[in-house]
């Protein structure tokens, strides 16, 4: 039983990780309409930002306090997050108003390789580290319920908390502010929203940033786990399986299909992947998003759209 608690927070932890990105994906959706395919790469983009610059700026600067240098260095990331969401929205976004969703589809995918090859050009191509400050050495809980009790990695418990609180915050700004509001009238319809006075434009710039601030903590955390490197993009394409699982329109649907998704394949791996030589946690997520796919295409929370003709 230990055992398998283990496993099962290790993947509620590895989960709300998941659900962090997926945010980003529904953020940006449920304000444009558009699938950011470039999700990932601005995952990569910012934790690279944030790595260079946590070396530059003490450096530059002659900062000895390591904690003021991640502050400035987190707030340089942040403004260039927002500097390249006004640049795609400038140069991006703004020339496609009312076009197809598959051509708004294949701009973020441009953005994608773009940002990718950017961010090395900029940046660097090497393996870099961030350090914050998340403690790593692992924990151990309820010794005095199971034998040896439960190890829990400290990194992934604050990581974790972090996440959770990112998701209840964004949740609770889209849900009750009056920006909130207008991102989802302008999701509903871009030329209704412009009809009533909702600068679109800004509305874009604002989820752009938001979504930017979402792949700069991300990243953070993944580059502090993993380091800063290019794998970083593809894991946080594993946020794909989640937004088709919760729902694309969905801020629940992505905290509900991160923690699903986490939990099964972290499940799956140990329980399943000793009697088939391994490698579950692969492709896990993807297997079940095309299940659901097939079987719920909206996802468990996702608004389900009927056209009549």
């Amino acid at each position: 039983m230990g055992f398998f608690l283990e496993t099962l927070i290790g993947g509620l932890m590895t989960g709300m990780l998941y659900s962090l990105i997926a945010l980003g994906f529904v953020l940006i959706f449920k304000a444009s309409g558009v699938f950011n395919f470039a999700q990932g790469a601005m995952v990569l983009f910012a934790a690279l930002a944030m790595a260079r610059f946590s070396e530059w700026i003490p450096a530059g600067l002659g900062i000895e306090s390591k904690t003021l240098g991640n502050i400035l260095a987190f707030l340089a990331a942040m403004a260039v997050m927002v500097g390249v969401a006004w640049v795609i929205e400038r140069w991006v976004l703004g020339k496609l108003v009312n076009q197809e969703g598959i051509t708004l589809l294949m701009a973020t995918l441009g953005v994608t390789y773009f940002l990718d090859g950017a961010g090395q050009t900029i940046f660097g191509s090497d393996i870099y580290k961030i350090d914050v400050g998340l403690p790593k050495d692992p924990i151990f809980l309820l010794e005095n319920v199971f034998q040896g009790g439960i190890l829990v990695g400290q990194e992934d418990l604050y990581a974790a908390l972090i996440a959770a609180s990112m998701v209840a915050v964004l949740a609770a700004f889209f849900q009750y502010t009056a920006t909130g509001r207008a991102l989802r009238a302008v999701a509903d319809d871009h030329q209704a929203a412009q009809s009533i006075g909702i600068p679109l434009n800004r509305i874009w710039v604002i989820v752009w940033s938001v979504a930017g601030f979402v792949a700069l903590v991300a990243g953070i955390i993944w580059g502090s786990k993993l380091g800063v490197q290019f794998s970083l993009s593809l894991v946080a394409l594993k946020a794909l399986p989640v937004v088709i699982l919760g729902g694309l329109t969905s801020v629940p649907g992505a905290i509900i299909g991160g923690l699903i998704i986490g939990v099964g394949e972290k499940l799956s791996e140990v329980y399943i992947g000793s009697m088939v030589g391994g490698g579950i946690e692969i492709w896990f997520a993807y297997a079940l998003a095309l299940v659901f796919l097939l079987v719920r295409p909206q996802g468990l929370f996702g608004e389900k759209i009927i056209d009549r003709v």
